[in-house]
């Protein structure tokens, strides 16, 4: 029974329960921010990755080192040492994704060639050589766990090791082989007993340092060129299912001048169902609209051209448009040249459709008479609405975009009336803008962005895919340089930083042209 005194408790309870289921979907959308960009490894890929590893693998094992061994049993004293992998025999392996953040690798049944030098004394008899040994029914199984660092860096973070050998059996000769063979029992299982020893931290020297350098390659924040960087930071731990390896990386593009600003993510998140290529790498609106917020932020989507430079027939249409208005000027200022500045007034957006993407973009044009040793005199100042197509494609590993000019039109921002006069100038425009701004931001949308891949892994096959607010490329991999190859080009190099610290040319605040 509830007392006077209860119930207000009570419905504060139930007003602070009420409070926080309205709140929950928030916190958890907050917690979950989407990827910008997102890769996934099938197992396709894996198999490819496993060639190629099991070579480095190979490399590895073939420099194990095994401490000497020596040791004495009854009158027999021996003493083996400099101890060298001469052969490897690897016929079945296997590499799988193995969830939730795993990769597993097992190699079965492998057999070791070994020779060693020995020295040994049976009572009077002082015999030294080198001895052919060989380890056969070698078992390997490792797991690597792959998370994200502090700087959102895919690294293996942790690495389970077991190795086995089941038999092992050394070969002599000469005169003494009989005894030997007698004797060598405590030679042949002191030497299985050290190399299976050392297979595993091998193994893991390998694979915490060796490829966390290789993965120390694929950039996480990376400048773009002297305006715009990128950040391919990753948002969360990795993905593991038994056919695929999911990636979530931010995908956003900054301005170099504010490094810290962050541009919220209301795009679509992408959805990546297909496995039957290697590698899929999957790009939102946000993708783009970033990189064209930075570039609008760091004001270079603006154009002036002055003079000689605004083409001839255009400068005479555009005096006969606005004669009335010259006609009303000072005399000193009619003859004076035509100056037409061209600035996008809002980031541009995206929109990726099945059918196709596409950016729209608006702009204002002024255009002014400016006499010399006198202030610009306005002629008119217009607003502009365009809808660019763009075909995404990839080469190598740099994402590119080609841009073409769909839909344009113009208007006064005064009146409708100047609107309807200033419809003879739309064809005009449309021309200049495709045949002086496209090529220049083709110029520069062509040179492309790096995908956030290894060093030494290439596409190929691509295929692009549009869905309703992202596009996928679906590709085959290469390799260009082998593991060993490019993690001895870093070995001895420091890690790549998780910020960019060198900037070849200094970011700018002030206006810039195309």
């Amino acid at each position: 029974m509830l007392t006077p005194r209860s119930a207000p408790r009570c419905e504060m309870a139930a007003g602070s329960q009420l409070l926080l289921l309205l709140l929950l979907p928030g916190l958890t959308a907050a917690s979950h921010s989407p990827p910008g960009c997102k890769i996934r490894i099938t197992s396709k890929g894996l198999d490819l990755v496993k060639h190629e590893g099991l070579r480095f693998v190979e490399q590895e094992l073939e420099n194990i080192t095994v401490s000497d061994l020596h040791g004495k049993e009854g009158q027999f004293h021996y003493n083996i040492s400099q101890v060298k992998v001469m052969d490897l025999q690897l016929p079945f392996s296997n590499l799988h994704f193995q969830p939730q953040q795993h990769l597993a690798f097992n190699i079965n049944n492998a057999s070791i060639s070994l020779r060693f030098r020995r020295q040994l004394l049976y009572w009077f008899f002082y015999d030294i050589g080198s001895i052919n040994a060989s380890a056969d029914g070698v078992h390997i199984h490792t797991v690597l766990q792959l998370a994200k660092d502090e700087v959102g860096r895919l690294k293996i973070s942790n690495m389970s090791c077991n190795a086995s050998i089941a038999r092992m059996h050394a070969g002599f000769s000469g005169t003494l082989r009989k005894v030997y063979e007698f004797l060598s029992t405590f030679i042949v299982t002191g030497m299985r007993f050290l190399l299976s020893q050392q297979i595993c931290p091998s193994l893991e020297h390998a694979s915490l340092v060796l490829l966390n350098s290789l993965l120390d390659t694929v950039p996480v924040r990376n400048y773009v060129d002297e305006h715009i960087g990128i950040d391919y930071s990753l948002l969360r731990d990795p993905v593991v299912s038994p056919e695929t390896l999911d990636l979530d990386f931010k995908g956003m593009f900054f301005y170099r001048a504010r490094e810290d600003q962050e541009l919220e993510n209301h795009a679509v998140e992408p959805v990546i169902k297909e496995t039957e290529r290697m590698v899929y790498v999957a790009f939102s609106e946000y993708f783009f609209d970033s990189a064209m917020h930075a570039y609008f932020q760091a004001s270079v989507l603006a154009m002036q051209l002055e003079g000689e430079k605004v083409p001839k027939d255009l400068e005479v249409l555009l005096r006969a448009t606005f004669f009335g208005t010259i006609f009303m000027l000072n005399p000193a200022v009619v003859d004076a040249p035509l100056r037409l500045v061209l600035q996008v007034s809002a980031p541009p957006r995206c929109v990726i459709k099945p059918s196709g993407t596409s950016i729209s973009v608006s702009a204002f044009l002024n255009i002014s008479l400016v006499p010399a040793d006198r202030p610009a005199v306005q002629l008119s100042s217009m607003a502009m609405e365009s809808k660019l197509s763009a075909k995404v494609y990839l080469q190598g590993k740099a994402l590119r975009v080609q841009l073409d000019l769909r839909r344009f039109r113009i208007y006064s921002k005064q009146s409708a009336l100047e609107s309807l006069a200033l419809f003879s100038l739309q064809a005009p425009l449309k021309t200049l803008l495709q045949l002086t701004i496209m090529p220049i931001i083709n110029e520069r949308t062509k040179k492309g962005v790096q995908i956030p891949l290894p060093e030494g892994m290439d596409f190929t096959r691509e295929v692009v895919t549009n869905h309703a607010g992202f596009l996928t490329v679906g590709a085959d991999l290469h390799f260009s340089k082998g593991l060993r190859e490019v993690i001895e080009k870093y070995r001895s190099a420091p890690a790549v930083p998780a910020e960019p610290t060198v900037q070849t040319t200094a970011a700018s605040t002030g206006p810039h042209q195309l």
